[in-house]
């Protein structure tokens, strides 16, 4: 058994067979003296969704090792009518590692899209759009919509800002006035077939990989 504070080769969540490690080997006595680790999960197994370098580790402590390492990057998400994309976003905002996701309009959100990463994600509400445009303001960071229309830059030729604001629109409508309006900028993802837009959660996670590439290898 790996010292569960070292770095693993990466998750095991996709290999065959069951998710996750079962108790520790040897019982109580054999328990490591890490304040990071969960005696709980010692005892029982850790079948939680989470990279092998945290197996057995506290939620708290976890969160805390995130933060250490955050990117200076943030993803906002209108919800106008309870989008059940927003989970969607959560999650691979989580994998990708934002500073934090923002829910613009609706507090409630559908939280079943993000398998529980909403735990180790941090979320934020702005009851609307000038709220979340102020807050960027008072932090240094651009707002950067996203939107297929005239005048937006193509996301595929375009080096997004370290520190920003990633705003997204409700599925369907896309983008209010309002939203786009606050905007610093505005970013188009490239798109060859017969549909007029895609999938917001889908979108979330390109532009969210586009600035990984940037920034971040």
């Amino acid at each position: 058994m790996t010292d569960p504070g070292e770095d693993a080769p990466g998750p095991t969540e996709w290999s065959a067979g069951e998710v996750g490690v079962g108790p520790w080997p040897g019982g109580p006595e054999a328990w490591p003296a890490d304040p990071r680790l969960d005696p709980e999960l010692l005892r029982a197994g850790d079948r939680r969704n989470v990279v092998d370098r945290y197996r057995y580790w506290r939620r708290e402590a976890i969160v805390a090792d995130l933060d250490g390492r955050r990117h200076p990057f943030h993803v906002a998400i209108e919800n106008l009518r309870h989008d059940a994309n927003i989970g969607t976003v959560v999650r691979t905002a989580n994998a990708f590692l934002a500073a934090a996701v923002h829910i613009v309009g609706r507090r409630r959100w559908n939280r079943r899209g993000a398998m529980v990463t909403d735990r180790y994600q941090h979320v934020m509400h702005h009851p609307d759009v000038a709220d979340l445009a102020a807050w960027a303001r008072a932090e240094g960071l651009t707002v950067v919509a996203v939107e297929n229309g005239p005048g937006a830059e193509p996301l595929e030729t375009t080096e997004l800002p370290r520190r920003c604001v990633l705003l997204f629109g409700q599925e369907g409508p896309g983008l209010t006035p309002e939203a786009a309006a606050a905007a610093d900028r505005v970013v188009s993802i490239a798109q060859f077939g017969s549909t007029r837009s895609i999938n917001a959660g889908v979108a979330a996670g390109i532009v969210m990989h586009a600035w990984v590439r940037a920034h971040a290898t």
